[in-house]
C-alpha cells in the first residue's frame, strides 16, 4: 500500500516562514534546492482573511466607477477595507481577477439563433439581409399580381407594356422624321407670357349648385344622366370662329386648350399622344385627330399597378378612358342650377344648330403675345359661372373616378371626411397627368374656381350606376403651386415647340409621343393624311363614347361627338 509521508516541517519560533539557519549547506526543508531564499512576502498581513465571500460590492462607494468590474472579484477586494491597510496595496489589488472556471456556451444552431446573434456578430451583412427581404417581398408582390391577373383573364393577360404602351397613330413608312426631342429637354425650359386679351367670348352658362359643395360619403348623390344634351369636341381648324380670326389676322399660331394642355404637361405623360401642325403660309394650327385619344381622359396613366388590357374588360385602359369621360360630361352638367336661367355671351355656341340643346360651355378666345412677330389664340373652355362679390367668376367642372380600391389602396367612401389629402395626394400619383393638363386649362381659360369631383361607382363591378362623394374648389394657381407645376416651364414647351414648327416648311406634320421613351417625334406627312381614315369614313358605333351596357342594352348619348380610335 503506497503512503503518504509528510517530512518534517521545522518550527520557527520567532515568526513566519522556515527558520534561519546557520549551515548553509544543508537545506531546511526536503526538495528544496540550498542557498535560494524565499521571495519576500508582501501580504503577510492578509494571510489571515485571503478571500471573504460573504462581503458584497454594494457597500463599496466607489461603486460606481467599477461598474465594468466582475461582481466576483469583490470577494477579493479588500482595498478600503481599514483593517487590512486601508488601500495602501490598491494597485496591486486592481490587478487581480477571478479567472472563469465555467465552460463556454455551446452554439445554438437554427433560424431563431441566427437571425439574434448575426446583428452582433456580423454587422457587416446587415444592408445584405435588408436587401434580400427586400428582394424577396418583391418577388412575393409580383406573384400576387400575376395570380390576381390571371384569375381575372383566365391566364392570357398579355403584359401592360405590351397592349397599353403603343403608339397612339400608326407610323407609317413614307413618313419622315424631323426630329425627336427629350422630356429632359421640355423641364429645362421657362419663358414669361404677358397677360392675355379675350378677343371673343361664346356660349351661354349656368350658375354652378353651391349645394354640391356639402355633399360627403353620407349623403351621397347619384349621378344622373344628360343624354338630351350636345357636346362638342371640335378641333382647331374645323372652328368657324378661329378660321375668322386667322383670315383677320388675328394671330400667327392657333390651338385649343386642351391640345396646348397636352403639350405643357407632355413630361408627365405616359401613354402616347399625337398632335396634328399644320403650316399655312406664316400661320401654324394645332390640330387632333377625329378619334384622336385626346378625346378621352386616361385613368392611372401614371400608377405602377398595371390595368388588364383585355379590351372587353371594364377595368381595361380603353374602357376607363370611356367611362371617365362619360362621367365627366354629366357631371359638369349636373352640378349647375338647371333653371333655365342662362348667361349669355357676344356669340352663341358656334357649333349648335338651332334649337339644339348644348351643353353648358363657355368658349373664351384668348390671345398671348408670345415675342414681337407671334402671337397666339387658344379656344378656351368653362363649363359654369357664379356670383362672387357681385361679379362673375367662372368655373371649370372636372371630376375624379374612382372604379376599384384594390388598385389605388384608398377607400374613398372611408377616406374622404378624415383623410381627404391621403385620397388627392394618391390621385396626384396615379393620374398626374390629367390632373395637370386640367390644371393647365384652368389657367388658360382664366377660371376663378376649378372645381374637382369625387366619383365612384356604386359597386366596383358596376360601372354604369355611379354616385358624388364629394366636390372640393381650388384656386388654378394655387393649385398648380401645390401639385408643381410650373407655368413658365409650360410656356417655355409651347414657345420651343412653336418656334421649331415656325422654321418648318408648308405642309402637315404630326408630333407623337414615344410610347416607350419619354420623348416626341415630328414626322413630316403628306397633305392627305388621316383624312380618308378619320373623316370620310365614320367610325363604328360601338367605339364612340357612350354610357356602358346595363342589362344588355345601350344607351348613347345623344350629339356626342367624342369617338374612340379604331
Amino acid at each position: 500500500m503506497v503512503g503518504f509521508e509528510i517530512g518534517d516541517v521545522p518550527f520557527n519560533a520567532d515568526g513566519w516562514g522556515p527558520p534561519e539557519s546557520t549551515d548553509s549547506s544543508t537545506p531546511i526543508l526536503a526538495n528544496h534546492s540550498v542557498n535560494v531564499p524565499f521571495a519576500p512576502f508582501s501580504r503577510s498581513d492578509k494571510l489571515g482573511r485571503i478571500a471573504d465571500w460573504t462581503r458584497s460590492n454594494y457597500n463599496n462607494p466607489n461603486r460606481s466607477n467599477n461598474r465594468n468590474n466582475n461582481a466576483s472579484d469583490s470577494a477579493f477586494d479588500f482595498t478600503n477595507d481599514d483593517s487590512f491597510g486601508g488601500g495602501l496595496n490598491a494597485d496591486e489589488d486592481a490587478t487581480f481577477r477571478l479567472v472563469d472556471g465555467k465552460p463556454p456556451p455551446r452554439p445554438k444552431f437554427g433560424p431563431k439563433w441566427r437571425f439574434q446573434n448575426n446583428r452582433n456578430q456580423l454587422p457587416q451583412r446587415r444592408d445584405e439581409e435588408v436587401e434580400a427581404k427586400k428582394r424577396e417581398a418583391e418577388k412575393q408582390r409580383a406573384r400576387r399580381d400575376r395570380l390576381y391577373h390571371a384569375n381575372r383573364s383566365g391566364g392570357n393577360n398579355p403584359r401592360r407594356e405590351a397592349a397599353a404602351f403603343k403608339s397612339s397613330v400608326e407610323i407609317q413608312p413614307e413618313w419622315n422624321m424631323l426630329d425627336q426631342i427629350p422630356f429632359s429637354t421640355f423641364t429645362k425650359l421657362s419663358y414669361t407670357v404677358t397677360e392675355p386679351e379675350d378677343l371673343l367670348v361664346c356660349g351661354s352658362l349656368e350658375s354652378y349648385d353651391k349645394t354640391y359643395d356639402r355633399i360627403t360619403p353620407k349623403n351621397e348623390r347619384r349621378l344622373e344622366r344628360f343624354k338630351n344634351r350636345n357636346f362638342f369636341k371640335v378641333t382647331t381648324t374645323d372652328d368657324p370662329v378661329i378660321r375668322r380670326l386667322a383670315n383677320e389676322d388675328k394671330a400667327t399660331v392657333f390651338a385649343t386648350d386642351s391640345i396646348l394642355s397636352t403639350l405643357m404637361c407632355a413630361p408627365r405623360s405616359v401613354y402616347s399622344w399625337d398632335i396634328v401642325i399644320q403650316r399655312v403660309g406664316n400661320k401654324l394650327f394645332f390640330d387632333k385627330r377625329d378619334g384622336s385619344q385626346l378625346d378621352l381622359l386616361s385613368v392611372n396613366e401614371t400608377s405602377q399597378e398595371p390595368l388588364p388590357e383585355a379590351k372587353d374588360d371594364i377595368n381595361s385602359a380603353h374602357s376607363l378612358s370611356v367611362e371617365a369621360a362619360y362621367i365627366n360630361q354629366n357631371f359638369s352638367q349636373q352640378v349647375l342650377v338647371r333653371d333655365g336661367n342662362k348667361v349669355s355671351f357676344e356669340e352663341a355656341n358656334p357649333f349648335a344648330s338651332e334649337g339644339e340643346e348644348v351643353a353648358s360651355v363657355g368658349y373664351r378666345y384668348r390671345r398671348w403675345k408670345l415675342d414681337n412677330e407671334t402671337n397666339l389664340v387658344v379656344r378656351c373652355e368653362v363649363q359654369s359661372v357664379m356670383e362672387v362679390n357681385n361679379q362673375k367668376s367662372f368655373l371649370t367642372v372636372n371630376a375624379l373616378n374612382e372604379f376599384d380600391s384594390k388598385y389605388s389602396g384608398v377607400d374613398w367612401r372611408r377616406k374622404l371626411d378624415t383623410q381627404r389629402g391621403a385620397v388627392l395626394a394618391t390621385e396626384l400619383k396615379n393620374n398626374a397627368n390629367k390632373i395637370a393638363k386640367w390644371t393647365a386649362q384652368a389657367i388658360l381659360a382664366g377660371a376663378d374656381m376649378m372645381k374637382l369631383g369625387y366619383v365612384t361607382r356604386v359597386h366596383p363591378r358596376d360601372h354604369f350606376n355611379h354616385v358624388i362623394l364629394a366636390v372640393v374648389g381650388y384656386k388654378p394657381r394655387e393649385f398648380a403651386g401645390q401639385i408643381n407645376l410650373n407655368t413658365s416651364n409650360m410656356w417655355g414647351i409651347v414657345k420651343s415647340i412653336v418656334d421649331l414648327c415656325m422654321k418648318l416648311n408648308e405642309g402637315k406634320y404630326v408630333l407623337v409621343k414615344d410610347p416607350q421613351k419619354p420623348q416626341v417625334r415630328i414626322y413630316e406627312v403628306p397633305a392627305d393624311a388621316f383624312e380618308n381614315d378619320y373623316v370620310e369614313e365614320p367610325l363604328p358605333e360601338d367605339e364612340q363614347v357612350q354610357p356602358p351596357v346595363e342589362n344588355g342594352h345601350t344607351e348613347t348619348v345623344e350629339g356626342e361627338e367624342v369617338k374612340v380610335e379604331a
